[in-house]
C-alpha cells in the first residue's frame, strides 16, 4: 500500500503489525469506539494531522480515526520516542502516511511536522503542542481552515493556556489532558510505571536502598514517587507549590529543595513541565555517579548546556546512558539525552492506560466536528459525561460492576429541604 511517507525501515511492518495487535489487547475501550467509528463514520472526510508519540498505542487510535473516516497524517512528538516497526506499519500495511523516525534531528523533527500538515488539516491532534505552534508560527496560510484541535499532554496544554492568554490562539483546542479518565490514570500509574521501567532499562540498577529525589509532584510526580517507594527507594519531592509540597509531606515523604536534595540523591527525575529544574547550582554539588533522567515532555527540565560546560569529556557507557566527567572529576550520568525516558529507553506508558486517554482524544476529534463553527478560539475541555462514559466502558471490560443511584437517593442529592 503506497501512501506519501517518511520511515526508516519498511521491511519491519510485519514486525510493527504484531506490536499493534499486542497493546490492542490491553485497548478494549478504543476498540468500541473504533467499531462505532466504523458504523458511523463521524469524521468521513476530516482531514488531521496528528503530532503523536508514534508507538503501538497510538497507532491503535490512528486506526480508529481512520475506521471513522478521517484522513490522517501522522508525526512524532519526540525525536526518541518513534518506533520504527510501528511506524512501517502504519504506511505499509494501514495506508496511514506517517513521517517519523527514531532518533531524527532536529531539521528532520520539523520537516515531519510541515509534512504532517501539507494536506491542509481540519483537525489536529497533539502531544506538546509542537503542531499547534508550527501552525501559528510558519504556517498561518492554515489556520482559517482549521476547526479544532486535541492536545495529549500537561505540557501542551501550559503552552496552549498561554497562547490563550495572549490572544494568540486561533482555533478552539480541547485539553484531553484534562479529563480525570487521562491525568487520573495516564499521568499517575502510566508515567509511575514507564519512568521506572525506562530508568532500570537503560542503568539495570537496583532502586531499593537508593535515594531518589523527584522533581514535581503533579499528577506524574506522585505516581513516580509512590512506584519508587514501592520498589524500597529512599524517595525525596522538590515542588515549587505549597499545597504539593504539603500532600507530599503528608504521603511521607521527604520534601526539599533541590539545592539541598542534590547533595544526597542518587537518581533524579524530573516531572514538572518547566525548564531547568536541574540547574548549574544542582549539578556542582551532586555525588559523583549520580544518575539523571527526565519525564517531563521537553529536554530541557535538566539544564543541558549547564552540564556540558561543567564537562571536560563524554562517554556512551549503554545504549541510553552517557556519562559526563567534570571538571573536579566526578561523573555524572544522563539517561535518554534527557529526553523522556520512559519513551526512549522503554516503551512509554502500558497500552491498558492509554486506552483511556486515546479514547478521550478519539471522542475529543468527534465532539469538535460535531461542533464546528460554535466554539470560540479557546482551550475548551471534554463534557464530564464523556469522561464517565470512558470509566464506564473500562470498568465493563475489567469485569467491575458498581452501583447505581435509587430514585430517592437522586432526589436527595438534589434537594436542599431535609436537615439535622
Amino acid at each position: 500500500m503506497s501512501v506519501p511517507s517518511d520511515i526508516s525501515d519498511p521491511a519491519r511492518a510485519r514486525e510493527g503489525l504484531d506490536r499493534i495487535d499486542w497493546a490492542a489487547r490491553e485497548m478494549p475501550v478504543l476498540a468500541l469506539i473504533r467499531a462505532r467509528f466504523a458504523r458511523e463514520r463521524p469524521l468521513a472526510g476530516v482531514r488531521m494531522a496528528g503530532c503523536l508519540h508514534v508507538t503501538a498505542e497510538t497507532a491503535n487510535l490512528a486506526l480508529a480515526l481512520r475506521d471513522g473516516g478521517a484522513e490522517l497524517r501522522l508525526c512524532a512528538s519526540n525525536p526518541l520516542s518513534t518506533q520504527d516497526d510501528v511506524a512501517a506499519a502504519l504506511a505499509r500495511e494501514e495506508g496511514i502516511p506517517v513521517f517519523a523516525r527514531r532518533g531524527e534531528d532536529g531539521d528532520a523533527y520539523y520537516r515531519h511536522i510541515h509534512q504532517a500538515l501539507d494536506h491542509g488539516p481540519r483537525l489536529t491532534m497533539d502531544d506538546g503542542a509542537d503542531l499547534v505552534a508550527t501552525i501559528h508560527r510558519e504556517r498561518r496560510d492554515l489556520l482559517a481552515g482549521v476547526a479544532g484541535g486535541a492536545e495529549e499532554t500537561t505540557t501542551g496544554v501550559i503552552r496552549l493556556r498561554a497562547m490563550a492568554r495572549d490572544g494568540a490562539l486561533g482555533y478552539p483546542i480541547v485539553a484531553v489532558n484534562e479529563s480525570d479518565t487521562k491525568h487520573l490514570f495516564d499521568n499517575r500509574f502510566g508515567t509511575g510505571q514507564s519512568t521506572i521501567d525506562g530508568i532500570v532499562r537503560a542503568t539495570n540498577v537496583l532502586l531499593a536502598g537508593k535515594s531518589v529525589v523527584i522533581a514535581g509532584y503533579g499528577w506524574c510526580g506522585r505516581g513516580l514517587a509512590s512506584r519508587a517507594r514501592g520498589l524500597g527507594a529512599h524517595v525525596t519531592v522538590t515542588e515549587v507549590d505549597p499545597v504539593r509540597a504539603l500532600e507530599a509531606v503528608m504521603e511521607g515523604f521527604a520534601v526539599r529543595p533541590m539545592a539541598e536534595a542534590a547533595r544526597h540523591g542518587d537518581i533524579f527525575v524530573t516531572v514538572t513541565g518547566d525548564c531547568r529544574v536541574i540547574g548549574a547550582e544542582a549539578l556542582a554539588v551532586m555525588k559523583d555517579g549520580a544518575i539523571l533522567a527526565n519525564s517531563g515532555h521537553f529536554d530541557n527540565e535538566i539544564d543541558l548546556p549547564a552540564l556540558e560546560a561543567m564537562s571536560e569529556g563524554r562517554r556512551r557507557l549503554r545504549e541510553c546512558v552517557d556519562e559526563y566527567r567534570l571538571m573536579d572529576g566526578r561523573r555524572l550520568c544522563l539517561l535518554a539525552e534527557g529526553r523522556l525516558v520512559n519513551l526512549a529507553a522503554a516503551e512509554g506508558h502500558p497500552a491498558s492506560v492509554m486506552d483511556m486517554s486515546f479514547a478521550n482524544q478519539a471522542l475529543a476529534a468527534e465532539w469538535l466536528i460535531a461542533r464546528e463553527g460554535q466554539l470560540e478560539p479557546a482551550v475548551h475541555e471534554l463534557p464530564p459525561e464523556i469522561d464517565g462514559e470512558i470509566a464506564r466502558l473500562k470498568l465493563r471490560a475489567m469485569g467491575v460492576a458498581i452501583d447505581e443511584l435509587t430514585d430517592e437517593q437522586r432526589d436527595y442529592l438534589a434537594g436542599w429541604e431535609t436537615g439535622t
